[in-house]
């Protein structure tokens, strides 16, 4: 059993053979179908099916000589809106199954992110005229979540957001620069983080750290997918899983001054979520590319 099921409304799902009936419905009655004729095992299959608002179950498998479909796996999966980002993107198999990781270094996070690659087939599809393709494909970026809390905003006027604005600004011109081997970036990165360090440690005393972190995004436990993300909630929806009628909420997040939407059950969410509060939660990150 998928441990993020609950997240797309189906929490109740604790039987085998229930997610057997779901699995069946999506292949029988698929909103989007993918297939790959040429692939080296044979034909590749993907069926996703939308049990709510851009979220729902995606089966993948291959058909046999005979033309029977197989089921290989399957993951609950969520689609954000927009472009996060048209950075370089590396795409690598898995061991064990033809699902795919994704790895992006934006200079806005400061990490490689790495995200589970949502259209695997079409992406197989166009791998193989990847040459052809110029530049690097927009990516969108989305989120489910198992479990949130609501956090009051950080208080700031409108002068302090334009000189942070500046800051985030002039630090991803100097990650670029190190990058790239310049040597001044690199002590001029070093000397603003020991500044940064020196001044939470003497806000540490009288404030709580919440006030002190307007947002992060950082990598969680040992499954690299996975991160720990607290952001400013910009916009967010509530709709109903169409088959179990659980509510689920939709949040567009911004963190690190990345734009991206996160998934998550209404019951696993602790507090009232209102445009301008935080977002806290940890979050298994997916990825869409668009070609």
């Amino acid at each position: 059993m998928h441990s993020y099921l609950r997240a797309v409304g189906f929490s109740k799902i604790t039987k085998r053979s229930s997610i057997e009936q779901i699995i069946m419905d999506v292949v029988e009655t698929y909103d989007e179908k993918y297939v790959v004729e040429d692939h080296q095992d044979g034909i590749f299959a993907e069926f996703s099916k939308n049990y709510g608002c851009d979220c729902g179950i995606t089966v993948c498998g291959q058909y046999d000589e005979d033309n029977q479909f197989h089921v290989d796996y399957y993951f609950p999966f969520f689609r954000g809106t927009g472009i996060t980002t048209q950075e370089n993107v590396v795409i690598e198999r898995h061991a064990d199954k033809e699902s795919f990781a994704g790895a992006c270094d934006d200079l806005r996070i400061g990490v490689t992110l790495i995200f589970y690659l949502q259209n695997a087939a079409e992406y197989l599809q166009q791998r193989g005229r990847e040459e052809m393709l110029s530049g690097n494909p927009p990516l969108t970026l989305s989120g489910l979540a198992k479990e949130g809390k609501i956090l009051f905003p950080v208080e700031k006027d409108k002068e302090a957001v334009k000189v942070e604005r500046e800051l985030t600004k002039n630090r991803n011109h100097l990650i670029a620069a190190a990058r790239n081997g310049d040597e001044e970036a690199m002590e001029s990165l070093t000397m603003e983080d020991m500044d940064t360090y020196s001044m939470i440690s003497q806000r540490i005393v009288t404030e709580d750290i919440f006030t002190i972190v307007d947002s992060y995004f950082m990598p969680h436990g040992i499954e690299c997918d996975q991160y720990s993300v607290m952001g400013e909630i910009i916009d967010y929806m509530l709709f109903k899983n169409i088959i179990t009628g659980e509510e689920i909420y939709q949040f567009t997040l911004e963190c690190n001054d990345m734009l991206f939407d996160v998934c998550i059950n209404k019951a696993d969410v602790l507090g009232e979520p209102q445009i301008g509060r935080r977002f806290k939660g940890i979050v298994w990150l997916q990825g869409q590319l668009h070609y």
